[in-house]
């Protein structure tokens, strides 16, 4: 017990480390670079991020798995010779598509609203094989539970990763330069974290041997996942490639789009992704016992367990609404130094609703085996933002990427509900939490809008902010209470009785 709420602790400490630094590290890029050079970089990486997808998600993944069923049998050698095979492989599919975007380099230009992209997607492709050799040497650590080598190795390459843009970017250059410098940067951290991932393996004692056969294994095993996670990965590059092309179509010249788009994806939905943070952490927490209690046919229990999770990815959803729509302006400025940030932050946060009842009922899905039918609800809904993307760009401007995302995640949560009803075959009552935590969060915006404006006059812009904000949650929290939409109490004594059980089981340990 001991051994696991060790590891539990280092990976939040280490995983709240990390996402701090790298909202910081927008932050930064956001101020130094503009919302040009942040649109050129964000378009050419999230084309890159989908080979990152073929070369490492799937592949991770197998290979812990295969490591972990070796250590079972205390076969170290066949451990070495995974990762060898492992590497061969993952080096050759690396190579491979290096070599597609170079020889059909004029092809994916072609794509691009902005040419200049393809120049940073070059840059990027030296960290794909990097990214290989990570890969494999992070899985066989993860075989082993080695979650405190994972989390350092993710540490350090954030930190070289900001090290690296400070040092490197500088006054006076362009917008493509300065997208350059910043995947030079990207491009740099992998290999440096590659190289430290190697010798944190070696010094816990890895070894490598004779590649064998069971690199067949090993792509049998992973292409499946793969193939799930690259399409699912797949709608970010295309609003990417769409949403500028559909912007110039209206009449804004690219470099306003690219602009447009980089505040949008670089600044603005960093933001609206915060409570999924808080809401895959929670089902860390809540949903793993599901699967016990499906085999025991504990219905009960099941009910009990779905209905808190949910209850709670929309109570920490409306906690943070009501602060982006109240003063989303001045939390946009504050930050990025950008003011149709805070605009688009005010018109869109309320897709963290739909987001988060997307979020917990696919995790919940994903407990009891229904991942492909998870992400064919996710497809469905994806339709949709294409949809918005196309239709209605020239009458909503880039608001509707937000709108289409918003729709799309409501069918998403819909069908997820709906699946849920008929596998586990219990009630799921949400429309009246849903109507009660959405009249509750209206005083929650009134007050943090007025209080807002109220201290503006008197008191600096971040505490203006922190003190609006932690009085209109802790206003909407209130009301929580006193309307029995989240009973703290009852959560209050379970955790308790759970602390306590733990720390019974330490001292025996």
């Amino acid at each position: 017990m001991k051994s696991i709420f060790k590891s539990v602790a280092i990976i939040t400490i280490f995983s709240v480390a990390t996402r701090l630094l790298g909202f910081l590290l927008r932050i930064f890029l956001s101020r130094t670079i503009g919302a040009e050079a942040l649109g050129l970089y964000q378009v050419a990486l999230s084309v890159f991020m989908v080979l990152m997808t073929i070369v490492s998600s799937g592949f991770t993944l197998i290979i812990s798995r295969l490591t972990a069923s070796y250590r079972v049998s205390k076969d170290k050698k066949g451990v070495a010779t995974l990762v060898t095979s492992g590497l061969l492989v993952g080096l050759v599919v690396s190579i491979i598509l290096c070599l597609i975007i170079l020889l059909f380099r004029n092809l994916f230009s072609n794509l691009f609203s902005d040419e200049n992209c393809i120049y940073i997607l070059i840059i990027l492709l030296p960290s794909l094989i990097f990214s290989s050799i990570y890969s494999v040497f992070r899985g066989a650590m993860w075989g082993y539970d080695n979650y405190f080598a994972l989390c350092v190795t993710e540490l350090f390459e954030m930190v070289v990763k900001i090290a690296l843009c400070v040092l490197m970017l500088s006054a006076g250059m362009t917008a493509l330069t300065s997208a350059m410098t910043v995947a030079w940067s990207f491009t740099i951290s992998c290999i440096v974290s590659a190289v430290f991932v190697i010798i944190l393996y070696f010094f816990y004692g890895g070894k490598m041997s004779k590649p064998s056969r069971i690199y067949k294994t090993v792509i049998k095993q992973s292409t499946p996942i793969t193939a799930v996670r690259v399409a699912g990965s797949l709608v970010q590059p295309l609003i990417a490639l769409i949403l500028p092309a559909r912007l110039v179509a209206c009449g804004y010249t690219v470099e306003q789009a690219m602009s447009i788009y980089g505040v949008a994806l670089g600044m603005t939905f960093p933001l609206l992704f915060l409570p999924t943070t808080l809401i895959g952490s929670l089902s860390t927490a809540l949903v793993p016992d599901i699967s016990m209690a499906m085999v025991q046919n504990d219905n009960e229990h099941i009910q009990r367990r779905v209905s808190s999770s949910i209850t709670f990815a929309l109570f920490i959803t409306f906690l943070i609404i009501p602060l982006f729509i109240g003063i989303g302006d001045k939390i946009g400025m504050f930050l990025f130094g950008e003011a149709l940030s805070g605009t688009l932050l005010q018109y869109s946060a309320w897709i963290m609703v739909p987001m988060g009842l997307t979020n917990i009922t696919s995790a919940i899905l994903n407990s009891v085996g229904l991942e492909v039918k998870s992400f064919i609800n996710y497809i469905i809904g994806g339709i949709f933002t294409f949809i918005s993307v196309m239709c209605l760009t020239p009458y909503m401007g880039v608001l509707s990427l937000p709108f289409g995302m918003g729709i799309s995640m409501t069918i998403t949560g819909i069908l997820n509900v709906i699946m849920l009803k008929r596998k586990l075959k219990i009630e799921v009552k949400i429309i009246k939490q849903l109507l009660i935590m959405i009249l509750l969060s209206l005083p929650s915006v009134a007050v943090t809008s007025f209080l807002s404006s109220l201290l503006s006059f008197v008191l600096p812009d971040f505490f203006t902010i922190a003190i609006s904000c932690i009085v209109g949650a802790s206003m909407f929290l209130l009301l929580c209470i006193i309307f029995n939409v989240v009973s703290v109490q009852t959560y209050f004594v379970q955790f308790k009785e759970k602390f306590k059980k733990s720390r019974k089981m330490h001292k025996k340990a």
